[in-house]
């Protein structure tokens, strides 16, 4: 069994083609990025967030979250939910819901009081794509693995990521 060092790519990592990133490129510690591009959040066919300051976590074996901020989210949508966890990193994160189907779904979480490292991200939003549709320049984002985690699979990211069976290791 490959366990990782934190300092190479593993042999079974896809080897990503020019315009492509392989989550096994991205930095641990994670390191926060600007992202310029349209990003789009849309819950039961309402757009509940569009931006285009949106800031995405590379962290090496998982696809990049993004993390929006609060004024280009309609907030009025969301409530805050049940739950906690704690990232190593960021810190500890606060839930939130969106009515889906008549029901209340986590479909987003936040740092209210993040790691100084990751100061940027307070009171920014992450999203799960797998629960809501969520877009980057209009390609739709497929879900990272695992149902816990919250990256944003596109046509440029390789892997294989974090969050699939066999991963624990990673």
């Amino acid at each position: 069994m490959w366990v990782y060092s934190g300092s190479e790519r593993p042999p079974f990592a896809l080897a990503p083609a020019p315009g492509q990133e392989s989550v096994w490129d991205y930095p641990r510690p994670p390191r926060l990025a600007p992202d310029a591009r349209r990003v789009e959040v849309i819950a039961d066919g309402v757009v509940i967030a569009t931006t285009t300051r949106a800031l995405r976590l590379l962290e090496t074996a998982s696809p990049p979250s993004f993390y929006l901020p609060p004024q280009d989210i309609d907030l009025t949508r969301l409530r805050a939910a049940e739950g906690r966890s704690v990232c190593e990193w960021k810190g500890a994160a606060a839930y939130f819901s969106v009515l889906l189907a008549g029901v209340w779904t986590v479909v987003a979480w936040s740092y209210p009081a993040p790691a100084p490292r990751y100061a940027a991200l307070r009171g920014y939003y992450g999203f799960y794509p797998g629960r809501v549709a969520c877009f980057v320049d209009g390609e739709g984002v497929q879900p990272q693995a695992g149902g816990f985690y919250g990256g944003w699979i596109t046509a440029e990211i390789v892997g294989p990521c974090k969050g699939r069976a066999g991963s624990a290791g990673w």
